[in-house]
């Protein structure tokens, strides 16, 4: 450690930093020596002093300058209130220019064959140490997916209705919590915009309802893929699958391979380096690096990564990344950074700016979190299989199929689940059918005998 990494620390923060700040995410260092260091940056005038005292804290000049200087508009494309480091600068500098002056680049292997897990790190020490000190919940002991199963019905909504956003789509805050909890479709919009949210939170369901189990192979990606992509694409082969074509990128002189075998055989490699990463942060990160950069399916990459990005930490039990304020423009150009320079601090920076605020947004919405009922959480697996047997076999009396999943129940459980089971039933629109592995046309036909 040395006062130039103290320096990079610092601008890469979002806020002013204490010297307690600092050596919370840097231990092992001697106040003193920190205390000078921190001096001679500020005579170098690399960084500024804001408050006296005990509330001294400091800030990077340059990320100072840019975030005071509202009538500078060599940045307008990205957001003042992002902080930035100078290597994000340097990016947004490239990619503002026109896109006839960037060069055309293609896939290259290297980027991913530079990466060795648990050796190379997107994310520096002191920023993985401060994702974990913003996330930590008390769930750290508690079985995978503990803490995402708490929060489950917000998360729903939020990586749902924000993750949408950032695909364009129109659909309030408010439109969503009704879509999703009500099955009422927003009046006035276009239809793929319904589906679209629809399709997140089926695919959100998939993660935390098998969270134990998922994890980054194949066989996880391309069924996360296969449930945001569901009646979306031009060809319904293309849901779930490897692409086989060209596709290009719009805006950008980034233009990914196309041989469909070589794709597969990098979706692996991107996979299996991934699979070994052991801090949930860096596993989380390089996946919404090198998953839209391959960009292996026909379209929809990028939701595909985002939703990934959230499976080590819904595993860690840490707060998700929802993406909630993150503008669109934003995360457009960090994800170019990628494509056309390789160079990822930019959404980095954009990566530690969304985590902090979906961080606040989760650990205030804890203090307010329903204890969920009990008993629902005991029975849930069965009465998830009662309502699909029950949906699924429309001839049948419901009451029949519930008996016959409980003979072997306890009396007592045998009228809880009984009368949970029928409650479910009651409340049951298409807005939960992902939930138990149906269709809206399979809820029909049973309507049209029940009712």
């Amino acid at each position: 450690m040395n006062r130039f990494e103290i320096q990079r620390y610092i601008e890469q923060q979002c806020h002013p930093v204490s010297i307690s700040d600092i050596i919370s995410d840097h231990p092992d260092l001697i106040r003193r020596t920190l205390q000078r260091w921190l001096n001679i940056l500020i005579e170098d005038k690399q960084i500024e002093v804001i408050g006296d005292g005990r509330s001294r804290k400091y800030i990077a000049r340059i990320v100072r300058e840019v975030a005071i200087n509202s009538t500078d508009n060599e940045y307008d494309s990205f957001p003042k209130s992002i902080p930035l480091s100078p290597d994000s600068h340097d990016i947004l500098n490239y990619l503002d220019k026109p896109i006839f002056e960037r060069e055309p680049v293609g896939y290259a292997r290297d980027f991913l064959n530079d990466y060795t897990p648990n050796k190379t790190y997107y994310l520096s020490e002191p920023i993985r140490r401060q994702l974990h000190r913003m996330g930590k919940t008390i769930y750290a002991t508690q079985p995978a997916g503990t803490y995402g199963r708490d929060i489950y019905n917000r998360l729903l909504i939020d990586l749902s209705w924000a993750s949408s956003h950032l695909e364009g789509n129109t659909y309030s805050r408010l439109d969503t919590v009704e879509l999703i909890e009500h099955g009422q479709f927003a009046q006035g919009k276009d239809i793929i915009e319904t589906q679209m949210i629809l399709n997140h939170k089926s695919a959100i369901e998939l993660l935390i309802d098998n969270v134990d189990t998922v994890e980054f192979n194949r066989f996880t990606i391309l069924n996360l893929h296969s449930a945001l992509s569901e009646n979306l694409l031009s060809n319904p082969f293309d849901e779930g699958r490897v692409r086989s074509h060209v596709v290009e990128i719009g805006g950008s002189v980034y233009k990914p391979m196309s041989s469909e075998e070589v794709l597969s055989i990098q979706l692996e490699a991107v996979l299996n380096k991934a699979n070994q990463i052991i801090d949930p942060f860096e596993q989380s990160f390089f996946i919404m690096v090198h998953l839209p950069y391959l960009q292996p399916f026909a379209d929809i990459n990028k939701r595909t990564s985002r939703l990934a990005a959230n499976i080590p930490l819904l595993k860690a039990n840490v707060c998700p990344l929802t993406f909630l304020d993150v503008p669109e423009e934003a995360y457009s150009k960090a994800v170019l950074g990628v494509y056309e320079m390789n160079r990822i601090e930019l959404l980095r920076d954009l990566y530690l700016w969304a985590y902090e605020r979906s961080t606040k947004e989760y650990l205030a919405v804890k203090q307010e979190l329903v204890k969920p009922d009990q008993q629902r959480l005991q029975y849930r697996a069965k009465i998830k299989e009662i309502v699909k047997q029950v949906i699924l076999t429309p001839e049948s009396q419901p009451l029949d199929i519930i008996e016959s999943f409980i003979r072997n129940e306890e009396d007592t459980d045998k009228q809880n689940i009984i009368a949970l089971a029928l409650e479910e039933l009651r409340r049951i629109h298409e807005g939960v059918l992902a939930r138990y592995g149906l269709r809206p046309s399979q809820l029909e036909k049973w309507r049209q005998l029940h009712g």
